[in-house]
């Protein structure tokens, strides 16, 4: 269903809910408050699912309102399903009541769907066998395994799948759209030069990380007068939060940093030479962890799979729930560059320079595209689009260099790159290894000057990126280097 058809048929159920009349008073058939399942069957409701689905949707949206308007709504549901299908509450009963979706249990597949591993020596079993398990799902097409992958929920990080009209929420991952985004200047990287104090000072006071940091003066963007924000009701509940955290970072691995960015091609965007950059990298913030949350609870409930792989549940995108999650999805993924754009525009402001060029690429989020002639959803948990001409970033640690690059159009990877160096060490892994002045030290003996940071994000935590990136010469080619000199993240 188009967007524009949501609205209207969203719109035509809100004109029969507010002209609706039962021919008798539902207050004098039903006493008490609480709605029960034998209310709604008294409605005409047949006895099935139909009847948990509204008394949990009953539970989530609708239990402040009165017991003889909610029952109102559901007869004209009942009697009108049609005028219902798109609708933020009540369309997954809708649903229902016109082609009831089958809930049954979804075995493994014997053989793997095609595949391929960049750098498969440098990927240890249990993030491989994970991925071989996401393989043999019934609706998985084919996969690619970046040479920076490691273990996650779900789909591994560096994992990529596409899968035949179905959408796993854990394949796109829980911090949808996290990005990267860099802004090169009209400034050479000289511009350090007798600035390196004042830089620091506007990075720490005009980015935001974590949970709690928000700006005390808010832009507003566009993207929060999206009309999904007042029709799907989760994203109505979160509307305040984005509004509040537009233009924060994550913490963990997200960052904000200036830097110099050597273009070493002639038709990159730019003049080749060197200049002073900015790099951002975070995601949709807790917009996107909600819609990953709730989505991922509902496919698992729709979806039963064995218990090794329950985290790859999915939803059909002909499904009410797997139309609402895409756009959500999409949603999130238009506020995360939302984020980025609000954070650029407030240090170029700061800065007094002007923007010559802007690069960014999502790497977790899932596009509708073609696969071996089949229309097809890829999913790419952790992985940069490479398609033919494309441009992205390849970050390596907070010392190491990251790589602008431009895609190759490899088909086997499905058009895909590393995001990053990848992790060598896990979090806690890092917090037994490693010790703070360890980490420090390692980080001035580079020339980088941290604000914020912990261990467990140490250099040492990662992969060599040059090594990653030797792994991955048939799906990039590298226009440009970008050196961190200071670097912002969570504390």
């Amino acid at each position: 269903m188009s967007f524009s058809g949501f609205n209207l048929l969203t719109g035509h159920a809100k004109k029969l809910l507010n002209r609706c009349e039962l021919k008798m008073s539902i207050e004098s058939i039903f006493m008490g408050n609480k709605i029960k399942g034998k209310d709604i069957i008294q409605l005409g409701f047949p006895q099935d699912n139909t009847v948990n689905i509204a008394l949990g949707l009953i539970s989530k949206y609708k239990k402040r309102e009165s017991k003889e308007r909610v029952l109102a709504e559901l007869s004209t549901v009942l009697h009108h399903p049609d005028s219902f299908i798109g609708d933020g509450v009540w369309g997954k009963i809708a649903e229902g009541l016109i082609a009831p979706v089958e809930v049954k249990f979804n075995e493994l597949k014997v053989e793997r769907a095609p595949f391929i591993i960049y750098g498969e020596n440098d990927i240890d079993d249990k993030t491989k066998h994970q991925f071989y398990q996401a393989l043999k799902l019934p609706v998985s097409v084919q996969g690619a395994l970046m040479p920076d992958a490691h273990y996650g929920y779900g789909l591994p990080i560096g994992g990529v799948l596409a899968t035949e009209n179905a959408v796993i929420p854990y394949g796109v991952g829980v911090d949808i759209g996290c990005r990267m985004s860099m802004t090169i200047f009209d400034a050479p990287a000289s511009f350090f030069n007798g600035r390196t104090h004042q830089l620091e000072n506007l990075l720490s006071e005009h980015t935001k990380f974590g949970m709690y940091e928000t700006h005390k003066l808010r832009n507003d963007h566009e993207v929060l007068e999206n009309s999904l924000f007042r029709e799907i009701p989760l994203l109505r509940k979160l509307h305040g939060k984005a509004y509040q955290q537009l233009g924060t970072s994550g913490s963990g691995n997200h960052f904000v940093e200036f830097g110099s960015v050597q273009i070493t091609a002639s038709d990159a965007g730019v003049p080749p030479g060197e200049y002073f950059a900015v790099l951002s990298h975070s995601g949709s913030r807790g917009l996107g962890a909600n819609i990953a949350k709730q989505y991922t609870q509902l496919a698992v409930k729709q979806c039963p799979l064995p218990r090794q792989v329950q985290h790859l549940a999915w939803l059909d995108l002909n499904t009410h729930d797997g139309m609402e999650y895409w756009n959500a999805m999409n949603l999130a993924g238009d506020y995360a560059k939302a984020c980025h754009d609000d954070i650029h525009k407030r240090l170029t402001k700061k800065l007094g320079l002007r923007m010559l060029m802007t690069i960014e690429n999502h790497h977790n989020f899932a596009w509708k595209e073609e696969v071996n002639g089949k229309n097809c959803v890829v999913h790419r948990k952790g992985a940069t689009p490479a398609g033919k001409g494309v441009l992205g970033i390849i970050p390596g640690s907070m010392t190491a260099p990251g790589y602008i690059v431009r895609g190759l159009g490899n088909a086997a990877s499905l058009q895909s790159a590393s995001h990053g160096a990848g992790r060598l060490f896990s979090r806690s892994d890092c917090k037994n290894r490693f010790t703070r002045s360890a980490f420090q030290e390692q980080v001035a003996s580079k020339g980088v000057k941290l604000l914020g940071g912990s261990v467990d994000e140490s250099p040492m935590a990662y992969k060599n990126i040059e090594h990653v990136m030797g792994n991955q010469q048939e799906l990039v080619e590298t226009i440009g280097v970008f050196q961190p000199r200071i670097v912002r993240m969570d504390k």
